[in-house]
């Protein structure tokens, strides 16, 4: 399969003012990945989602392909990324 050809789903969780939220954001950007930002603080249902997933209730919380990566774990995103 190409590099070029994304498959991965990828959902990042965060607040506005979350610091480690917008470094995986601008990551994932240089990165090239698409994914889809959820604001945890602005919907109640997505907070209560989120923590069913990750047992977290902080952000960032970044979920690919129904993997979840809690925190900025920059090796463990490339490790998930590169498993195209």
């Amino acid at each position: 399969m190409s590099k070029d050809t994304q498959t991965n789903q990828v959902i990042v969780y965060t607040t506005p003012t979350c610091h480690f939220c917008n470094a995986v954001k601008e990551f994932l950007t240089e990165k090239k990945v698409d994914y889809k930002e959820i604001n945890v603080q602005a919907d109640a249902q997505a907070a209560d989602d989120m923590i069913r997933k990750s047992g977290q209730m902080g952000v960032p919380v970044i979920d690919i392909d129904d993997q979840i990566v809690i925190g900025f774990n920059k090796p463990k995103l490339e490790e998930l990324l590169a498993s195209v």
